[in-house]
């Protein structure tokens, strides 16, 4: 990044230092042009009102004894008679030159009374400029000087003017050097001090991609504890019933039951290994729920229908436990996964009848208000209003020993919670201890 930051600002140095270097050569060559102009023009003006040229005879004898070339050495002055013919030049003899009545500062100054005009020399690399003024007699009367062209001009400054640009490079270099220390030191500042929520962004534009990261980096914290404690929970849950299995099978082995008690330490291998079974499948489903990667195939499915599919099964559950479940509702249509969709039921329905006392009661309701509700109570053992933010949470369990008796993982409503989410729903929870449980999903 200071690399990218140093460079950049070098780059815009450089350019600004020959956009500068261009513009003013520009500007100021303009200037030598209006004042080379102006020169012509008033030496133009200053040898016509001497009316020399007036006063010499239109004779071969007595123009050659006109004789500029010592007393104007940088200004060329030439002599035009009315047809065009040269008759005087100070820099080349007049028989020698070519009729000027085609040059344009000639033409203008015979229509209008004064002419001016630049012609470039690529041999000499100079441009001449030329001025012309009608005489009082018709003749006309040019001066004419050269000048370096802009080319010129910039190549003559380019040794000067490298050596400017190669100091202020070095100079910008250094400041660039500087300035991204200044501007960076704020930022690496804030980077130590991401966990302190106090500490504010030193630039306001700063402030949303601080209060960003920080929640990243929050929520990056929170779910490697969440993790690490998954993984705690999921080898004690393992660990339980394994060492349940290992231990009763030790003791079948060793001989050390009796006839009588075989039966029994069978019955606890088969309850712990069925429950070591619910609690890998558990595992399995909450970790493909946590692959966001591949969504699940929505349709639209009637939700009245798909709880009646799951009733029969979950009534004989109820009633091995003496638990009367009843079911009523509407026909109501949900956009989802009919496979999830029974699957939020099942955990639902059988976590209201697990938490339940003898005789209790599961009512199980499908509506439609402003929302689709999905709608379970039971008159269970209800939660503590202090446990109610936490049952949704992997392995919690309001009674644990209930819990590891009816077979429960502990990861039911966890799951519950994922799928709700996936389906964009929205649960809400009311319970008391004593009184009993409602959860209410809202599609």
């Amino acid at each position: 990044m200071k690399r990218k930051i140093n460079t950049r600002l070098v780059g815009i140095a450089v350019l600004a230092i020959i956009a500068t270097v261009i513009g003013i050569t520009n500007i100021f060559y303009n200037l030598f042009q209006k004042r080379v102009r102006s020169d012509l023009a008033i030496s133009a003006k200053l040898l016509k009102d001497t009316h020399y040229f007036e006063e010499v005879n239109n004779e071969k004898k007595e123009i050659q004894e006109i004789d500029l070339s010592t007393d104007i050495s940088e200004l060329r002055v030439t002599w035009i008679d009315t047809d065009g013919t040269v008759l005087y030049d100070n820099d080349a003899s007049a028989e020698l030159l070519e009729n000027h009545i085609d040059r344009p500062e000639i033409r203008d100054a015979m229509a209008y009374g004064v002419g001016e005009s630049v012609r470039r020399s690529d041999t000499k690399n100079k441009n001449t400029f030329y001025y012309a003024i009608l005489l009082d007699n018709n003749t006309v009367l040019r001066v004419a000087t050269d000048a370096q062209s802009l080319w010129s001009v910039f190549m003559s400054a380019t040794p000067m003017t490298g050596v400017i640009i190669l100091c202020i490079i070095g100079i910008c270099v250094l400041l660039s050097h500087v300035l991204t220390k200044q501007l960076l030191r704020p930022i690496d500042m804030m980077a130590q001090k991401l966990e302190d929520a106090d500490y504010e962004a030193p630039y306001r534009e700063l402030e949303p991609f601080s209060e960003t990261i920080r929640a990243q980096h929050a929520d990056i914290l929170s779910a490697a504890k969440a993790r690490q404690d998954f993984t705690a929970n999921v080898s004690h849950e393992l660990k339980t019933p394994l060492t349940a299995i290992s231990g009763y099978a030790e003791l079948l082995e060793g001989g050390m039951v009796g006839a009588d008690q075989q039966k029994h330490f069978y019955q606890e291998i088969q309850k712990n290994a069925d429950r070591l079974l619910a609690l890998i499948n558990d595992i399995i489903r909450l970790s493909e729920l946590d692959r966001t990667e591949r969504l699940p195939v929505f349709e639209e499915v009637d939700l009245y229908e798909t709880v009646s599919e799951c009733m029969e099964a979950l009534i004989l559950n109820a009633k091995s436990r003496d638990v009367k479940l009843t079911f009523t509702g509407e026909s109501c249509v949900v956009r989802g996964n009919k496979d999830m969709l029974k699957e939020l039921v099942e955990n639902l329905v059988q976590n209201a009848i697990r938490y339940n006392n003898a005789g209790g009661k599961v009512t199980v309701t499908v509506e439609k208000n402003d929302d689709v509700m999905l709608i379970v109570k039971d008159n269970g053992i209800g939660i503590p209003a202090s446990e109610q933010q936490r049952i949704f949470e992997r392995f919690y369990r309001v009674d644990k020993s209930r819990s590891k008796e009816t077979g429960g993982t502990g990861l039911g409503l966890a799951i519950v919670k994922h799928i709700v989410e996936i389906h964009d729903a929205k649960i809400n929870l009311d319970s008391a201890p004593g009184v009993g449980t409602t959860i209410t999903i809202l599609f």
